[in-house]
């Protein structure tokens, strides 16, 4: 089939994880015989930090305003067996309304935000989508599982809302030997509500456990953090780079932000990619995670900074070995972008079969590659 993707970015991984999400499901999703296009928003930050030097599974192509993708893309939107319109978008009710209005095939939103999104919408703040362009969407594509999806339905008129999780790249991400340098890292962009965990789980324990070493990495952080010196800090750490920054930690971190949490079942693509590096995982609590790693043997859970001193302590090298196989068997088993792709495949299939008679539509399902 063709598959057109208007999403917040593939070039740039600078301040997002949507980039790897993107990169990830379209390698796999064109490894199965589709075709597709990337249009992404040319927007000045994402210029000056793009990290993908060649895209061989995806038409990538920028365009500098709604007025421009409407005259050039208009017929490639129009055709496709499918199209998606993620979160994020810039302009994106406009652009959301454009593929509704225009898209003869699927139309989905992939919402790779969706607690933020749904909180933004119950706030009147309308960003990149509002209420009534819902149920223009044949398919809504959540990052978040569990009952956000049945709220979606059931409050905003979808037709059909389906977890599709982030994932990883098994090529791309895999354990490797290199030099240990931190008992303790965390991967990620500055958020507000996730620095309160931040400084619980990491910053705190650093302060405790002087003899240890510590790293954050990721942009936007405020400068008048006070970091104490055992604590390293990196900007940005691009993807190619990601599983050497996992391999040269004991442990990494990860931290949610307070929408995901409140939702629960909302696993961030770092999740997937640490387990992949076979790099321990100490993650805050919240509903659904454990429905994708075992607590005690794949992940470790930890609510205060004792907690986190704990585990550094008192985990044997045997264990923690143990604990990291263990997460990498379960996301090559159930996690990879290979198995995104399929679910993709069977949820644009799916609101093929949902729509009413007379819609185009057979087309793109007789394209549908065998599952």
């Amino acid at each position: 089939m063709k598959l057109v993707v208007l999403g917040l970015s593939l070039s740039s991984s600078w301040g997002n994880g949507h980039a790897t999400t993107f990169r990830a499901l379209l390698k796999s999703f064109a490894a199965r015989g589709h075709a597709v296009l990337f249009l992404e928003r040319d927007v000045p930050w994402y210029a000056a930090h793009r990290d993908l030097p060649a895209c061989d599974y995806a038409e990538l192509v920028l365009y500098k305003d709604p007025e421009e993708l409407k005259r050039r893309w208009r017929a490639e939107v129009e055709l496709a067996d499918a199209v998606l319109v993620g979160s994020y978008v810039p302009d994106g009710v406009e652009v959301g309304r454009w593929v509704q209005q225009t898209a003869r095939g699927v139309k989905a939103f992939y919402d790779i935000d969706t607690p933020v999104t749904l909180a933004k919408l119950a706030a009147g703040d309308f960003e990149y989508l509002k209420p009534e362009l819902i149920a223009g969407y044949d398919v809504y594509l959540s990052f978040t599982g569990g009952p956000t999806l049945r709220r979606i339905e059931q409050r905003y008129g979808s037709p059909g809302a389906r977890a599709l999780y982030c994932s990883v790249d098994a090529d791309a991400y895999r354990p490797l030997s290199v030099p240990r340098r931190w008992d303790l890292s965390y991967l990620g962009t500055y958020s507000p509500d996730r620095q309160p965990t931040l400084e619980r789980l990491l910053l705190e324990p650093a302060r405790r456990a002087p003899h240890l070493k510590f790293c954050v990495a990721g942009p936007q952080y405020p400068t008048d953090i006070a970091w104490p010196a055992n604590v390293e800090r990196l900007d940005h750490v691009p993807p190619a780079e990601h599983p050497a920054f996992y391999a040269a930690s004991r442990f990494t971190l990860n931290v949610t932000r307070a929408d995901m949490i409140a939702a629960g079942y909302s696993p961030s693509v770092r999740l997937f990619e640490a387990a992949a590096c076979a790099s321990p995982i100490i993650s805050d609590v919240w509903d659904g995670l454990e429905t994708l790693l075992e607590p005690g043997r794949e992940i470790l859970f930890a609510e205060s900074s004792v907690d986190v001193l704990r585990i550094l302590d008192s985990t044997q090298e045997s264990e923690r070995r143990a604990i990291a196989g263990a997460a990498r068997g379960r996301i090559l088993a159930q996690h990879t972008a290979a198995h995104r792709a399929a679910e993709l495949e069977q949820h644009i299939e799916e609101a093929v079969q949902r729509r009413p008679s007379g819609v185009r539509g057979d087309d793109a399902l007789l394209k549908v590659t065998a599952l």
